[in-house]
């Protein structure tokens, strides 16, 4: 999903964006999203990676005015509630005014911080078994120049991280495969994509954790999908952004035996999935 134009934001009429440039980091672009929130633009999926990665590290340090909600999506943040605990400016009288003028503020304040790239902690990946019969094997190895059969080893070897969360209950936007790995979407999505479904869309790979459309390239599926999504765990979701993962190749006959770690609440950085991804739009972010 593309981040919005300062002019398509909500509640962008009445605030400008807020940026900022400089020596030794990116630029980043911060716009109104309506009256509570903000929406921080980012350069590439790794810069956002490191600034969600920084806010959740100053908000347990208690450094973060308070914000309800911090959602990390393709290359922007969405951080929502932030009206609550941000003290009002001189002359500001109205809620309405002690509001904009506060979000104003922490505007400026994000706009110019300087953020370390992601750091890479030594955590134990969440293995997926996976079957590699997917219907677009050959087309996908056709992409990458190599024969059918070598497309599971290629996968199975990359080393994966959840970058966000989107489109459906459960579903990880994984990043970790080099450029040249990179292949486009389907040009027709299909109408109906089973529920396990391993696919890869641009710099992305997803496992689908319930029926629904979806246009990207099938390699393959996950053989029991029932531990991505379990609404009677802590959390729900079995891959949470900056969980590392690794597919690993199995027969169609092993049923998807092999433990799949089920996730710890400390590991859940504060937000919600991000639902807004259609699956049949022209972005490579929805699935």
């Amino acid at each position: 999903m593309n981040a919005p134009d300062a002019c398509d934001a909500p509640g962008a009429s009445s605030a400008s964006s807020t940026r900022a440039d400089g020596p030794g980091f990116a630029p980043v672009r911060v716009l109104p999203a309506g009256p509570h929130a903000l929406l921080v633009e980012l350069a590439d999926g790794e810069h956002a990676e490191a600034f969600h990665a920084e806010l959740l590290r100053r908000r347990e340090r208690g450094e973060l005015p308070a914000v309800r909600e911090i959602v990390p999506a393709a290359r922007t943040v969405l951080l929502d509630g932030i009206h609550a605990g941000i003290h009002a400016g001189a002359g500001e009288r109205s809620p309405g005014e002690r509001a904009s003028g506060a979000r104003e503020r922490f505007a400026r304040d994000l706009a110019s911080w300087r953020v370390e790239p992601p750091r890479r902690e030594g955590r134990e990946p969440v293995e997926i078994p996976v079957v590699y019969d997917g219907p677009d094997l050959d087309e996908v190895g056709a992409l990458w120049g190599v024969p059918a059969g070598e497309v599971a080893a290629l996968h199975s070897r990359t080393a994966f991280r959840v970058a966000f969360c989107g489109f459906a209950p459960g579903f990880g936007y994984l990043t970790g495969l080099p450029e040249r790995l990179h292949v486009p979407r389907r040009t027709t999505p299909r109408t109906r994509v089973p529920a396990g479904a391993v696919a890869l869309a641009g710099p992305y790979t997803g496992v689908y954790p319930r029926p629904s459309p979806g246009g990207w390239q099938i390699v393959g599926r996950m053989p029991d999908p029932g531990a991505l999504w379990d609404p009677a765990r802590d959390p729900a979701a079995l891959l949470v952004p900056g969980t590392p993962v690794r597919f690993v190749a199995v027969g169609a006959g092993d049923g998807g035996a092999g433990a799949l770690p089920a996730p710890r609440a400390d590991d859940v950085p504060a937000g919600r999935a991000r639902a807004g991804d259609s699956p049949a739009g022209d972005s490579p972010v929805g699935a």
